[in-house]
């Protein structure tokens, strides 16, 4: 016999199924709840709510793992490459050689954004924030491909969307960058990688030969790789939300970088970086800010310690340690901020408080560290973030519309004034 949850309102009981999923999470369904009771779940933030069944990705917080499409995070940040992941996250298995070549070479052919897309960068302020163009910008890419919005796209024309926004979002985040900066813009070159591609876009001058360093694409590779999905999260969610209205491709993931944008979200490694610029600005003495974090009293917080969802630690963390520590060494960088950023993290993993309390230094941590140390600007975080995220966000929204899901209809519990009636204005 299935297993069942008993509910009891009113006198009367109720019974609603079990569900149970492949790592054996289990969920009481009560997609029936409301017409057979008349009652609703009340759940701030849809923190206990499943919205979805999803086979993307599988995430155990209390046990620090992280798993797309089955395989470990440790296994494919090691030896995979950011295509080969996106792929995998996107279709639902490794490609072959053959399979991820053509995807490759696909992305390459259409990383040219129109020329049009040029004229739109004057349009904004100089001083406008990177995430507001790059969001302006994919929602934009609708308007050239309108055929993008139709509900009943053949899956030819979903690979096309996927091929073109994967390719287009480099391009664009790079140019955002260099016009930012008063940069002159450069065109992505066929015969580079996509990460190498990417690097080549943000960094290079037409005044001097631009010489790619194989250590920071593999540092570039593996940050990628590590933000590529993470279960439903806000911006995650966000994508299937207003992909459940049938909207394009490019406007469900314009709305996700928004969501992305918002500080409690994807902001995260921006704020190291700010933490450890008011820690200099201070002094340096990383001593007396950790004793402001101990201190409860004390409004300051170490950023980029502990993480929601994780509960032991960021599985993420320990491979991105790494590559930091490697990128740094290599690069013989002697940054102020990154001594202090050091510093902080021997402090987290060495002090019984921080041990305790498993505050242990997350990706949010080392992936600042990282852009910094290869030169990406503090503003550029977040869309570095958004670039990672990409395929996670095309992989939901796809798995969405082929399970045909209902357009999202969040209940709510009305709180606000009874019937009244309408007072002119010449009587209030």
């Amino acid at each position: 016999m299935a297993e069942s949850a008993e509910l009891i309102l009113d006198g009367k009981s109720y019974s609603f199924p079990v569900t149970e999923g492949t790592e054996h999470e289990k969920a009481i369904d009560i997609a029936k709840l409301r017409d057979q009771t008349g009652y609703i779940t009340i759940d701030s933030g849809y923190k206990n709510t499943g919205a979805t069944k999803s086979a993307i990705t599988f995430l155990d917080g209390e046990e620090g793992i992280l798993r797309y499409r089955g395989y470990p995070i440790e296994q494919l940040a090691e030896q995979s490459s950011f295509l080969e992941v996106a792929y995998l996250l996107i279709y639902g298995t490794l490609p072959t050689q053959a399979e991820l070549d053509n995807f490759s070479h696909q992305i390459t052919k259409h990383t040219l954004v129109h020329e049009d897309v040029r004229k739109i960068f004057d349009g904004f302020p100089s001083a406008a924030h990177p995430m507001a163009i790059l969001s302006s910008l994919i929602c934009s890419l609708t308007a050239f491909y309108p055929e993008s919005v139709s509900p009943d796209l053949s899956k030819e024309e979903i690979d096309l969307n996927v091929i073109r926004l994967m390719a287009k979002i480099s391009t664009i985040a790079a140019w955002t960058y260099k016009n930012n900066m008063g940069h002159p813009l450069n065109y992505p070159r066929n015969d580079l990688d996509y990460c190498s591609n990417f690097l080549y876009m943000m960094f290079s001058f037409p005044t001097e030969k631009y010489e790619i360093d194989p250590r920071i694409v593999s540092a570039l590779n593996k940050l990628l790789i590590l933000h590529a999905d993470h279960e439903q999260n806000c911006s995650t969610s966000t994508v299937r939300l207003v992909g459940s209205a049938n909207a394009s491709l490019y406007g469900s993931v314009s709305a996700g970088i928004n969501a992305l944008w918002g500080p409690l979200h994807g902001g995260a490694n921006q704020e190291v970086l700010e933490m450890l610029q008011a820690i200099q600005k201070d002094g340096g003495d990383t001593s007396k800010f950790i004793a402001k974090a101990k201190d409860k009293n004390d409004p300051f917080r170490l950023m980029g310690f502990g993480h929601r969802v994780y509960k032991n630690f960021d599985p993420r963390a320990k491979i991105i340690k790494k590559a930091a520590d490697d990128v740094l060494s290599a690069l013989g960088i002697n940054d102020p901020l990154l001594k202090i950023a050091q510093e902080l993290e021997q402090a987290a993993l060495t002090d019984e408080y921080f041990i305790e309390r498993k505050l242990y230094p997350n990706v949010d941590f080392y992936s600042g560290i990282i852009y910094r140390a290869i030169g990406i600007p503090t503003e550029m975080f977040t869309v570095m973030f958004a670039l990672g995220r990409l395929p996670g966000w095309i992989a939901q929204w796809k798995e969405m519309r082929e399970n045909k899901e209902p357009i999202g209809r969040p209940r709510q519990v009305y709180t606000g004034e009874l019937e009244r009636d309408y007072v002119g204005i010449e009587q209030r």
